[in-house]
C-alpha cells in the first residue's frame, strides 16, 4: 500500500518525501471524539522497559535516542553505498509507546513509578529484519554506543476504540472513559491483556510545545461483548 501511494504521487508531479500522519489519517490524526478501527499488523523500532517516564535520565528518556539513531540511519541510508530494495524518502513517523502495570487494569496515573513500556517507530514496509540488522551495526560502528536493546517488533493491534487527546498526559483518564463509554455503547468492552495494551501516539514534542497544546493520540484495544 505504502508503494502504491507513492507511486501515485509521482504520477501526479508530487515529488515529496512520504509522510505516514498525512497519508494514514485513519490511525495519525482521529478526530477529539472516539471512533472504532481496525488497526493492521505493522512493524517497528522498539525499545522495552520500566519506571517512571518523567524522571530525570529515566530509562524511558534513554530510549528514545536509541530509537531515532536506528530510524534516522534507516532513513538516511540512501546517502550511503548500502541501498534498500524498494526504498522511498520518508517523514520519520511520530513516537509511540504501549504502557502497562503488573496487577492494574488500565493505568494508574499515580504510580508511574510501576509502568512499564515499549517505545517504538514504525518502519516502512520496505524495511526487513535484515534492514533493520543492518542499520543496528551500521548505528553501533558510527556512534559507539550500544543498541543491543532495540528490537523489531512486528505487532497486530487489531480491532480498536481511539481518540484525540489534547493537553497534559496526566488528563488522559478522562479521555480514556470516554472512549469507554463509547466503546459499551457500541457493543464492545475493553480488551487490554498481557498481549494487548494502552496505546499512545505522541504528535507534540513536550519540551517544544506548552502542556496545554499537547496531541496524543490514545488507543486501547476492544472485543464484542458476550
Amino acid at each position: 500500500m505504502e508503494y502504491e501511494i507513492v507511486e501515485l504521487l509521482k504520477i501526479g508531479g508530487l515529488n515529496m518525501s512520504f509522510d505516514y500522519k498525512k497519508e494514514y489519517k485513519e490511525f495519525y490524526m482521529p478526530k477529539n471524539k472516539p471512533n472504532i478501527i481496525e488497526i493492521p499488523k505493522m512493524n517497528y523500532i522498539a525499545v522495552r522497559g520500566k519506571g517512571n517516564p518523567n524522571e530525570e535520565n529515566s530509562e524511558y528518556k534513554q530510549t528514545i535516542g536509541l530509537l531515532y539513531s536506528i530510524a534516522f540511519t534507516i532513513k538516511m541510508s540512501y546517502k550511503t553505498p548500502h541501498k534498500i530494495e524498494g526504498y522511498f524518502e520518508y517523514v520519520v513517523p511520530p513516537l509511540e509507546g504501549f504502557w502497562w502495570q503488573n496487577g492494574v487494569e488500565g493505568l494508574d496515573y499515580n504510580k508511574k513509578e510501576d509502568m512499564e513500556f515499549i517505545s517504538m517507530i514504525r518502519l516502512p514496509d520496505f524495511v526487513t529484519k535484515e534492514e533493520f540488522n543492518w542499520a543496528i551495526l551500521e548505528a553501533t560502528n558510527k556512534k559507539k554506543e550500544d543498541f543491543s536493546k532495540v528490537e523489531y517488533l512486528t505487532y497486530d493491534e487489531g480491532l480498536c476504540v481511539q481518540c484525540m487527546h489534547s493537553g497534559s498526559y496526566d488528563n488522559e483518564p478522562a479521555t480514556i472513559e470516554m472512549m469507554k463509554s463509547y466503546a459499551n455503547e457500541n457493543g464492545y468492552e475493553i480488551d487490554i491483556n498481557n498481549n494487548r495494551f494502552h496505546h499512545e501516539i505522541y504528535l507534540s514534542d513536550p519540551r517544544r510545545c506548552d502542556e496545554s497544546r499537547l496531541k496524543t493520540v490514545i488507543r486501547h484495544p476492544i472485543r464484542k461483548k458476550e
